[in-house]
């Protein structure tokens, strides 16, 4: 196995466990590592304190143990059977309401770079490292294996999250054409081949839950609706009205197909395929409830300031329109951005709508998106529900 040797020092974090090596750290290493190989990380002064897959770029090891082991099948076996007993521990494996559940969520299940959604019988594995991509025939392999006859097929889907390698999306185990999935007893269809992320956006899935519970009697708008999740959870809840918002046609016509497989010829919804800024320009506002969505505004550190902005201005302009009594939900999905950084854009907001607003809920990620307590950047997803005057 190739050798990387630390500056003085920069074993610190690695004490803490934290499971990043960025390139800066590094003193020297071996000639011919390349990208993806599986290397050992020493101390300055020649102690082993990681083994991890070696990727060129800011973070150049992700580890994948602080024990001096083989990354082999075996590896591989033993922690997807222990992400799998922590998603038997909360309740998703074998729940028969709910179908779709993550049960592989990178660094937060001590597999960074490694993504895998359940969606009924089907598994999609995404790889956000090089080392990942090599290994996704070993790891489909034990994934077959621990799922004990769960899941049939495995759809491989990397071609946005390596687009310099150019991996090929497609079936590596199986192949099916049944996309139907279940949350909470509500049925959807999932685009895992074009659809955004992994097909699904499952780590909504408590936040809609706490939605439908405020919909009831209620006028609805979807923000940025994708495949119209909040929106099918509104109409259950007893909403009078729902309108889902987004720029992406297919995404409109997902959400119409969604709420049909739930709310056939239900008249309450209605589907806009606008601009979310233009649409509340132009759209006279009978709306009570609101959900803003947004994809990620900040993708990296250097775009955070424009994306505060972009929070601000996107929640001013739905609390300035809001009924009186309304109900907003906000949400921010960049990672860069904080809890308070976010919660701050929003305060600013308020403030320039002029309208008196509650707190009711701060939201997060479920807990099938676990996050690591030595890599607190995992906890990407924030919300907040706001009662506003």
């Amino acid at each position: 196995m190739n050798s990387i040797y630390l500056k003085r020092g920069k074993e610190e974090s690695l004490q803490r466990f934290h499971p990043w090596i960025f390139s800066g750290a590094i003193h020297h290493q071996d000639e011919g590592i390349s990208e993806g190989d599986v290397v050992s990380v020493f101390t300055s002064g020649g102690s082993f304190i990681a083994t991890g897959h070696y990727q060129q770029g800011s973070i150049a090891v992700r580890v994948l143990s602080f024990k001096e082991e083989a990354i082999d099948e075996a590896f591989w076996h033993r922690r997807l059977e222990q992400a799998l007993n922590a998603r038997k521990a909360i309740g998703l494996v074998d729940n028969q309401l709910t179908t779709a559940y993550r049960l592989v969520h990178g660094e937060g299940d001590m597999l960074p770079g490694l993504i895998v959604d359940i969606y009924g019988q089907t598994a999609v594995m995404q790889a956000h490292s090089i080392g990942m991509h090599l290994s996704r025939q070993a790891i489909a392999s034990q994934l077959i294996d621990i799922m004990q006859g769960r899941i049939q097929h495995i759809y491989y889907k990397s071609e946005t999250t390596l687009p310099f390698m150019e991996p090929e999306n497609g079936f590596i185990v199986g192949g099916s054409d049944e996309n139907t999935s279940m949350e909470n007893g509500l049925r959807f269809l999932v685009d895992w081949k074009e659809g955004q992320k992994t097909g699904f956006f499952v780590d909504q899935r408590d936040n809609r839950s706490l939605l439908e519970h405020y919909a009831r009697r209620r006028s609805v708008l979807n923000m940025f609706c994708y495949t119209g999740g909040f929106s099918f959870y509104a109409m259950r809840g007893g909403a009078t009205l729902v309108h889902s918002v987004d720029s992406s046609l297919k995404a409109i016509e997902l959400t119409r197909s969604n709420v049909a497989l739930n709310f056939p010829g239900d008249p309450r919804h209605e589907a806009f395929c606008e601009d979310a800024f233009k649409f509340m320009d132009r759209k006279q506002f009978p709306y009570d409830l609101v959900i803003l969505d947004p994809p990620a505004f900040a993708k990296h550190r250097a775009a955070l300031h424009n994306a505060l902005k972009g929070y601000t201005r996107l929640n001013a302009k739905a609390l300035e329109r809001i009924a009186p009594g309304g109900i907003l939900f906000t949400f921010s999905c960049s990672q860069v951005v904080t809890k308070e950084q976010f919660r701050n854009a929003v305060f600013t907001a308020a403030a320039q709508a002029r309208r008196q607003v509650r707190i009711l809920h701060q939201l997060h990620q479920p807990a099938d998106h676990p996050i690591n307590i030595y890599h607190p950047e995992g906890e990407y997803l924030k919300g907040l529900v706001l009662y506003v005057e």
